[in-house]
């Protein structure tokens, strides 16, 4: 969305910070570089040198934090969509790791994502190239924690702007999805009802007692 004034580097203080993003931990913000002066490559370099994962937001780095059971809630959906996209010869789902460069300087890291077909050949991907715009189609954000409110709007005003048709909040704490296909549109489920893909992926469906189910069972 980047509505925010732009501050020069001097300027951004951990008010101004927390002002943009909400009550976030400041330790996910980088300040090397300096907040307003980063770059995708900044994102990527943090990334292949340390393992670790950078949205970045009008300059700034902000580090993606996922706990265990988040993390094994993202892997379970990524083995669901493979095992439903096998064959069809739709698009591509995406894991934890695959930054969305939405557009020039607005790199988003959804936990899961699908990409179509024909996204994903305008975008034209290539090992080792720096990144393309490619917005997906669906991105799945797995709440941790650490993410506000505000952090979590702008995401979802970033993703409809740039042309995503749909967004799953997941939150394991409360064992419920928040689906939405605009800004306007959106709607809860919990308990034993089921996660569908349409509009984008007709025919996909799982539930939640499934995504959610514990990690070690008797």
């Amino acid at each position: 969305m980047s509505t925010a004034p732009l501050l020069t580097t001097s300027e951004w203080t951990a008010t101004d910070l927390v002002r943009r993003f909400g009550p976030i931990p400041l330790s996910r913000v980088r300040t090397r570089p300096a907040p307003g002066t980063a770059t995708e490559d900044h994102a990527t370099a943090i990334q292949e040198k340390e393992g670790r994962l950078c949205e970045l937001v009008d300059g700034i780095l902000v580090e993606k934090t996922v706990g265990q059971f988040e993390s094994a809630v993202a892997v379970r959906l990524v083995i669901l969509l493979g095992v439903f996209l096998r064959g069809k010869n739709l698009g591509q789902v995406f894991g934890p790791d695959g930054m969305m460069k939405l557009e020039w300087g607005l790199v988003r890291i959804p936990d899961v994502s699908f990409v179509s077909m024909d996204r994903l050949r305008t975008a034209n991907i290539q090992p080792h190239a720096p990144l393309a715009v490619l917005v997906p189609n669906l991105a799945v954000e797995v709440l941790s924690p650490s993410n506000t409110e505000e952090e979590m709007d702008e995401k979802l005003h970033d993703y409809f702007s740039h042309g995503v048709e749909l967004v799953w909040y997941i939150d394991p704490r409360d064992q419920a999805v928040t689906v939405y296909r605009s800004l306007d549109d959106s709607h809860m489920i919990r308990s034993l009802e089921q996660l569908r893909g349409d509009p984008v992926l007709p025919g996909f469906s799982i539930s939640l007692s499934e995504l959610f189910a514990p990690l070690l069972t008797p």
